[in-house]
């Protein structure tokens, strides 16, 4: 990617990642300033390079190239810690102090104390009014944020120093708004008779448990499953983000010999075995020293989310990719951050009463974009991580990694999450609340024929679908063998009337 061309200059982070000589994540808008030519942008694969003319050159200051990062870049926390750990924290106080009532100015004033807990020699701010940190207009915020006086900005950020993540308003998520996701759910919802729902809702535990296992390829025995279900019936009423919950629910879904008492000790990372003692190295987890406070961070991300008016959808996206990226057990971690989802639209009641998304089923049927929501942040941290790997397959990450995970920006995360609730809810639920309402007409039509057990009904109906609506001769004679040809041909087509209709 990119457009660099020998009349343009990096501009922005561009500038700064160059100049400080910082290898960092890539931001989602590069620019570059032309010394001749005309503005003009590059969109690929979500990134954009833009091209701006000459006169918006910002100066040749980290201060100047600062300030048009805030404006044209986006705020990008995980470079803006690299760039305040290089940068000259005399020459960051003159050019504050040279505009000092400035908001870009007070921006970055109010980021370097924030993600340094260093303060710069600069007084307190006693005039001027107070500006966000994030501007709304771009970026998901919390409703009220709390002020600082010293710099006069109101910090609505999503979360603490120590896990504090950035969502843009992009138009998909605009689009895919929690309130028109909840109010489509709910026109569904109507159209079926309450007793059907009840009886959905524990068939839809069952598919999101089977489906949330069969992601990762793991077979569930009946304890396992069964306890998995009933946690995801508690998600409705309780809060699992929190230590205690959360190593519990790992406790109940995974091998009890695998069972953790805390978070991990030891340096983990997804891979696989291409050749004898030769990984291919597909994602690399925090170090284990680092995960106390990202996890800590996380829940207090989850709180301040939920206090603050965040809407239910990125709420969810980033504490349930969060979790996963912080990968704090040996194993379930996968599990724990689909319930996740699960518990915070409920808890933030997103999903209608007596309801459930079975959003595992959707991304089991859509594996390259649930891969890709993983990889957008997976594969560029593989570039910024320095690695060594023994040959019995242990990791030693050097160097400080913990701000690339501190500071992720979850925008494609949080897209992929609305797509997938989108499809839950438009297709999922629609497909299983029909099937069950079909089984329903299929199961009474039946009974006016023939007064059968209820076991040899639903037989029936599974045998005859298989069979596109007719019961083969073989499974005929093994189980059907009673039924006269005049009752079995009005029952093939009381099947085909309510599940083959064109």
């Amino acid at each position: 990617m990119g457009i660099y061309v020998s009349d343009h200059r990096p501009a922005g982070y561009a500038y700064l990642l160059e100049k400080l000589r910082i290898v960092g994540m890539p931001n989602w808008h590069r620019s570059m300033v032309s010394t001749t030519g005309t503005h003009f942008s590059k969109i690929q694969d979500g990134f954009v390079d833009e091209v701006y003319r000459p006169q918006y050159w910002p100066g040749e200051t980290v201060g100047d190239h600062l300030e048009f990062a805030l404006k044209y870049d986006g705020v990008n926390l995980a470079l803006l810690a690299r760039i305040f750990e290089k940068a000259s924290a005399e020459a960051l106080t003159e050019y504050i102090m040279s505009k000092p009532t400035g908001k870009y100015a007070r921006r970055i004033w109010f980021f370097f104390e924030f993600l340094t807990e260093k303060q710069l020699p600069i007084g307190d701010m006693t005039i001027g009014n107070y500006v966000d940190a994030l501007e709304r207009k771009y970026y998901y915020t919390l409703q009220n944020g709390e002020r600082s006086p010293r710099h006069r900005i109101v910090n609505n950020l999503l979360g603490p120093r120590a896990f504090c993540p950035v969502v843009r308003k992009t138009d998909k998520l605009l689009e895919l708004d929690s309130t028109v996701l909840r109010e489509r759910s709910e026109e569904i919802v109507t159209a079926y008779p309450p007793q059907l729902l009840r009886r959905a809702l524990s068939y839809l535990y069952n598919k999101e448990t089977k489906s949330s296992f069969e992601i990762e390829q793991v077979k569930s025995n009946a304890s396992r499953t069964e306890k998995f279900i009933a946690s995801l019936e508690l998600a409705e009423q309780e809060d699992f983000c929190e230590k205690r919950r959360l190593i519990e629910l790992q406790n109940r879904i995974v091998d009890p010999r695998f069972a953790d008492s805390d978070y991990r000790l030891s340096q983990n990372y997804v891979g696989q075995t291409v050749a004898y003692q030769k990984e291919l190295i597909h994602y690399i987890c925090p170090k284990p020293e680092d995960l106390p406070a990202l996890m800590e961070g996380l829940i207090a991300c989850h709180d301040r989310m939920k206090a603050g008016g965040v809407p239910p959808v990125i709420h969810a996206a980033v504490i349930a990719y969060g979790f996963v990226f912080l990968h704090p057990f040996e194993d379930g971690n996968g599990r724990i951050h689909r319930f996740l989802i699960h518990n915070i639209l409920s808890l933030r009641q997103m999903v209608p009463r007596g309801l459930m998304f079975p959003i595992s089923a959707v991304m089991l049927k859509h594996p390259e974009d649930y891969d890709r929501s993983l990889e957008a942040f997976s594969r560029p941290l593989l570039q910024v991580l320095d690695y060594k790997l023994d040959e019995m397959g242990i990791m030693t990450v050097e160097g400080e990694s913990a701000p690339w995970y501190s500071y992720m920006d979850m925008t494609f995360q949080a897209e992929a999450l609305s797509e997938f609730i989108r499809k839950t809810i438009e297709e999922e639920l629609v497909q299983e609340l029909n099937f069950l309402a079909n089984y329903d007409a299929t199961k009474k039509a039946i009974q006016e024929i023939i007064d059968m057990p209820d076991r040899l009904i639903d037989l029936f109906i599974q045998l005859c679908l298989q069979g596109d609506g007719n019961l083969s001769a073989r499974k005929r004679s093994s189980h059907f063998d009673f039924l006269s040809d005049e009752e079995l041909v009005a029952m093939e087509q009381a099947v085909k009337d309510s599940y083959m209709q064109v």
